[in-house]
């Protein structure tokens, strides 16, 4: 086909319609929450309407990972606390929901891992080596992979918090488990885990938004969807008062779309970042990134930094940068919550990846993947098409991630390379021969094979070279993957201080302000350690949510007095 349509005849279409019910519906008394919308499988027979009158001491906009442990944290705190969310029920949840799961924390140890995952068996401990991962080398990872431009304050805030923060999730109900699917690979009977990623949350992202909104139902914080927040209120000294609040309904509900201001003592921002507005994303990313896929939520369009901005928030951090990755180049558009996180494909270190013309771009053993994943989508990105091929062989095909092995994928199969080659559409056939022959004589034969470790198992004598990993692709069958780039969320947003505390440009407080989650800026340039981002969502979002129950209750101190 055409470059207007959807490539590659090998393409599987995607078979599995979007329709999941996201949760239980609440009714006031016990928590409420809002549908506006006629009634069917995703609302209530007979939708809820706020009263525009009601007051609240913290609104929550988003209702993500960062969102709802901010709006549990300021329940906590003695706060009333409603929950915005901009998107239907069966949509909600944020770009969490689309998430694999994983979630990175400092740990020393198995007694640490067992503290939280208390279901682990002696028997599984002894099949596996867990290692540590101590906050000097989470520290340390974020230093290196950001180039050392991480914000230090906000840095040593998530690293310091990372392991009481998941223990403070699991006390709300949320499960972890150990990542062996896909984080640890069995080496002579034993599971050894590599990279610092050894958590995940149980059922995915799925899994940890489902157990989050739960507890929001025990403890009857209110959850309006299809509720977008349009701006924020103020008073004359410039302190955030409220949220305007647009609630939208579908043509034939029979109530229309209209304006509410919600009253409130301080607002936490929780909206995500702006990786789904094509138009931001060329303005900060560059050129061509109106053609990257979105991996996740379509609502993620930067409203919530846009608001914050207007009434003089700090913007902060790599404006320019964003999480991206390899993604399956016959994706959607947006994330396919059917899908969740399949599309992606991350066994590359045990590949070699080809451009349109038939060569090598990147070092695909450069680091463990989950130190080079999110920049590689970048790279793709940048290659002509916007696509590349990831080809293995049956040395390794073992070693190949779930994600692999989905309905949904672009693939081509061939007994030989020349005819896996003249399969991989778009691609000069003859040059990409040519590339896998001369990496094949490269390859160090003299060092072992090792995916646990990186093993040193190199190249001589390639540009790129490549550093790990590298096994000759010789045996049959042959398999390649074609991807695009498909961005995850962006790096640039907000200034916040360690305690959640939006800044205006003279770096003081917005009184009222606070932000958590993905529309945070500072804590990642360039690229992004696997699996800190649901934990800077976590963490920053437990502190803003306490930050800002304590402002309310101090404010309504005063106003008392």
């Amino acid at each position: 086909m055409g470059r207007s349509g959807h490539r590659f005849a090998s393409h599987l279409p995607v078979l599995f319609p979007v329709n999941i019910r996201f949760g239980p519906v609440r009714h006031a008394g016990a928590g409420r929450a809002l549908h506006i919308g006629s009634p069917g499988v995703n609302a209530p027979d007979q939708p809820t309407v706020p009263d525009p009158a009601e007051r609240y001491d913290v609104v929550v906009v988003g209702a993500g990972n960062a969102a709802m442990c901010a709006a549990l944290a300021a329940c906590e705190g003695g706060a009333r606390v409603l929950v915005l969310e901009r998107a239907p029920e069966a949509e909600a949840g944020g770009n969490s929901r689309f998430t694999a799961g994983a979630i990175r924390f400092a740990y020393d140890g198995v007694d640490d891992l067992r503290a939280l995952m208390p279901d682990l068996t002696d028997a599984e401990v002894q099949m596996t080596d867990f290692g540590t991962y101590t906050e000097e080398q989470f520290y340390a990872d974020l230093g290196r992979i950001t180039d050392y431009r991480c914000d230090p304050e906000l840095a040593d805030t998530l690293v310091t918090r990372s392991k009481d923060t998941l223990m403070w999730m699991a006390s709300h109900g949320v499960r972890f488990a150990p990542i062996w699917g896909r984080q640890a690979f069995k080496v002579d009977g034993r599971f050894t885990f590599w990279g610092g990623l050894t958590v995940e949350s149980v059922g995915g992202g799925e899994g940890l938004v489902g157990s989050l909104r739960a507890a929001l139902d025990r403890n009857r914080i209110d959850l309006w969807h299809e509720a977008t927040a349009q701006s924020l209120i103020t008073d004359p000294s410039g302190a955030v008062r409220g949220v305007r609040v647009r609630l939208r309904s579908a043509d034939n509900s029979g109530h229309p779309d209209r304006m509410v201001d919600v009253e409130s003592s301080a607002v936490v921002l929780a909206a995500g970042g702006f990786q789904a507005n094509a138009e931001w994303r060329t303005r900060y990313l560059g050129p061509g990134w109106d053609l990257a896929k979105v991996r996740g939520t379509r609502f993620n369009t930067g409203d919530g930094i846009a608001m914050a901005l207007d009434i003089g928030a700090m913007p902060y951090g790599n404006w320019s940068g964003a999480h991206a990755v390899a993604w399956d180049y016959n994706a959607p558009e947006f994330g396919d919550l059917a899908v969740g996180d399949g599309f992606q494909k991350h066994s590359y270190p045990f590949a070699i990846v080809l451009n349109q013309d038939g060569q090598r771009f990147v070092d695909e053993g450069a680091d463990f993947r989950n130190y080079t994943y999110a920049r590689y989508g970048r790279e793709v990105l940048r290659q002509p098409g916007q696509f590349a091929w990831q080809v293995f062989d049956a040395r390794v095909a073992h070693l190949l991630r779930p994600e692999y092995r989905i309905r949904q994928v672009t693939r081509a199969r061939a007994a030989t390379l020349e005819e896996l080659c003249a399969k991989l559409e778009d691609v000069d056939a003859q040059a990409a021969c040519a590339t896998i022959r001369a990496f094949n004589a490269a390859v160090r034969s003299d060092i072992p094979f090792d995916p646990n470790v990186k093993d040193g198992r190199g190249t001589r004598g390639l540009v790129p070279e490549k550093s790990n990993w590298a096994n000759p692709i010789d045996t049959p069958p042959f398999e390649a993957y074609a991807v695009t780039c498909g961005i995850t969320f962006t790096f640039g947003g907000l200034r916040v201080d360690t305690s959640g505390r939006v800044l205006d440009e003279d770096l003081e407080p917005l009184p009222g302000l606070h932000a958590a989650g993905e529309l945070v800026g500072g804590l990642f340039y360039f690229n992004y350690p696997g699996g800190a981002g649901l934990t800077a969502g976590a963490v920053l979002g437990r502190i803003a949510g306490a930050t800002a129950a304590a402002h309310a209750a101090a404010r309504g101190e005063a106003g008392n007095g």
